[in-house]
């Protein structure tokens, strides 16, 4: 009877109750015993393995010897038909594993073992085989650790990496008051377009200074940890800033304070949750950065598919402020996914990683680490292949936009309510999720200059289609401004999307240890800065060209001006790394990371 069973060590054969003493080529076999040579010519046969015929015949007296790399049995029950009878070529079959279950096990095999797949040495003589029970069941331990290694857009899902992509979600999901801030300032605060704008861009203030809650983060370990304390506490203040707009507050002030109290605990736990992707990207191809990159991307698309829908609904239906409440309950599973953080209780998080760098600053204290974090962070940010590529991105987002000039249009002028932006939201929720699969699947490896060029000008089109919007001219070839609408935002977003991916994979693969919250946010804040200029630039010409919330006539002037201007960017491209540049800029953040790359 033939049976298997693999592991680690190796892999035994029980050929008709007598045991075959099988080893691995870089052992020594004992003078005179017969030798098998494997070739892989599965992919051919069909079969898990295959098996040449170099070597003297099989002798159930004789200590055999065997390289595996695979064994093809249909293979060998041919070659040996001569020897082998037809009961025995019966019982052979029958005992087998098929040939997916061998597949899979080898496969596992040579994950787990050391260097590659290994033999145990059984000897006919001295040793004892293994049970044919105890043997199958070691193939479906194996199996089954397979299959609990659970992946997502390729990236394996540890208890911390699921909390990375929970944090996420829900950043995703708190999109669900985003409809409810727009109409509580624009109806129970009367706010006009610009008023709204200006508003919206203050609170976007803390998305700005995200490099101060990364030089918390890494140099002031909160009851001894750096990442998990700080989630916890996030999702209980951006829980507390929710519930007081859900109950008292009234005034544009007090609105003014909440969110800016929300907007701090996202930013926080945001860069919280960067840098622990940083540490798991460092030193990591484009490629699998980039699977990492849409992991966490693709996590805030679904929780934002989740609640788009019920973000328009549940506000025309319950009001604004039952919206606030319901938001309120979210970052809580913030603070619950916190204790799956995989860390080590620190106390500084960067003294050994600059000690051959800046030894003179490094004293006790928060303040010296901040210090140093400071200056390792401008000793980063100002090599050219980081600098230059950052600037880029500062352009990019610095155009300004007519977003909330188009919200009044929308809801003033054309009629839609909460209900149907909600399903714009949805829609535009799951181009969302299509762009980071999109550039995933298809656009990892396209140059970061390709990808800026073609979506900057793809997009620039795009949002020129506002004005048929704007001017009606949809409805004179038949087609309805909701459709219109939900068609424009689909397109938009996916390319949006596309198009901000491989700022975030440069970011990520740039980023030195010890300090990766502080520059990956330095770097992120950057970009929010030119978002927010962008932003006020919108407001600023909102005001200029007189739209209010009931006049419209210079709405398509402001539309044109501002995807117009989204094309200054185009010149600049050349501060974006070449091919060659950008592989030089992470080796040498790489040889940075050598300082220490464990550095606690």
């Amino acid at each position: 009877m033939l049976s298997f069973a693999s592991g680690n060590r190796g892999f035994y054969v029980n050929c008709l109750s007598k045991t075959t003493h099988y080893q691995p080529t870089a052992s020594r076999a004992r003078p005179g015993a017969a030798r098998y040579h494997v070739n892989h010519l599965g992919a051919k046969s069909g079969n898990a393995f295959g098996l040449g015929s170099k070597g003297s015949t099989v002798s159930a007296k004789r200590r055999t010897r065997v390289d595996m790399s695979a064994i093809v049995c249909r293979q060998m029950e041919d070659r040996d038909s001569d020897r082998l009878t037809k009961g025995r070529r019966r019982n052979i079959e029958r005992d087998l594993p098929s040939t997916d279950t061998m597949r899979s096990s080898l496969s596992d095999s040579r994950m787990e073992g050391r260097n590659g797949l290994e033999m145990t040495q059984w000897d006919e003589e001295g040793g004892s085989p293994t049970s044919k029970k105890t043997e199958m069941k070691e193939i479906k331990d194996s199996l089954s650790r397979k299959k609990r290694n659970c992946e997502i857009f390729g990236v394996v899902m540890s208890p911390d990496t699921v909390a990375i992509a929970m944090v996420y979600f829900v950043q995703g999901v708190l999109g669900l008051s985003r409809l409810a801030v727009s109409f509580f300032l624009k109806d129970n605060l009367h706010l006009d377009p610009a008023e709204t704008a200006m508003l919206i861009g203050v609170t976007a203030f803390p998305w700005l200074i995200k490099p101060l809650y990364g030089l918390i983060s890494d140099g002031l370990p909160l009851f001894g940890y750096r990442r998990r304390s700080y989630l916890f506490l996030c999702g209980l203040l951006n829980a507390a800033s929710w519930a007081s707009l859900a109950m008292f507050v009234d005034d544009k002030y007090g609105a003014l304070i909440s969110i800016l109290l929300g907007s701090l605990s996202v930013a926080f736990a945001d860069v919280v949750v960067d840098s622990m992707v940083v540490e798991r990207a460092r030193g990591e191809s484009q490629n699998a950065s980039g699977s990492l990159q849409s992991l966490c991307w693709g996590s805030s698309s679904t929780g934002g598919i989740v609640s788009a829908y019920f973000s328009g609904s549940l506000v025309e239906s319950y009001g604004v402020r039952f919206v606030f409440g319901l938001t309120a309950a979210l970052p809580l599973i913030i603070s619950a996914v916190a204790v799956l953080v995989k860390e080590e209780r620190k106390t500084s998080s960067v003294r050994k990683s600059l000690e051959k760098l800046a030894p003179e600053s490094l004293e006790p204290g928060f303040l010296t680490n901040a210090k140093s974090q400071l200056w390792f962070l401008w000793e980063t940010v100002k090599e050219p292949n980081i600098f230059l590529p950052t600037l880029f991105i500062f352009i990019w987002q610095a155009t300004p936009v007519s977003d909330t000039a188009m919200l009044y249009f929308t809801t003033n002028k054309l009629g839609f309510g909460p209900e149907f932006l909600g399903r714009v939201r949805l829609v535009t929720s799951i181009a969302s999720l299509a762009g980071v699969t999109i550039y995933n699947q298809l656009l990892k490896e396209v140059s970061m200059r390709k990808m800026f060029f073609w979506t900057t000008i793809l997009g620039s089109v795009i949002g020129l289609s506002q004005v048929i919007l704007v001017t009606g001219w949809n409805r004179d070839v038949g087609i309805s401004d909701e459709w219109f609408a939900v068609g424009d935002s689909l397109v938009g977003t996916v390319l949006g999307q596309v198009s901000f991916m491989p700022v975030l994979v440069l970011a990520a693969r740039l980023c030195p240890p010890g300090v990766e919250a502080t520059l990956f946010a330095a770097l992120m804040s950057i970009s929010n800065g030119g978002g927010v200029v962008g932003g006020v630039l919108g407001a600023w010409l909102t005001e200029v060209l007189g739209v209010t919330s009931e006049n419209f006539d210079n709405l398509a002037m402001l539309v044109v001006l501002c995807n117009v201007t989204s094309l200054i960017p185009l010149p600049f491209l050349g501060l974006l790394p070449s091919e060659e540049q950008l592989a030089a800029a992470v080796e040498k953040a790489e040889n940075a990371r050598d300082v220490d790359p464990k550095a606690e």
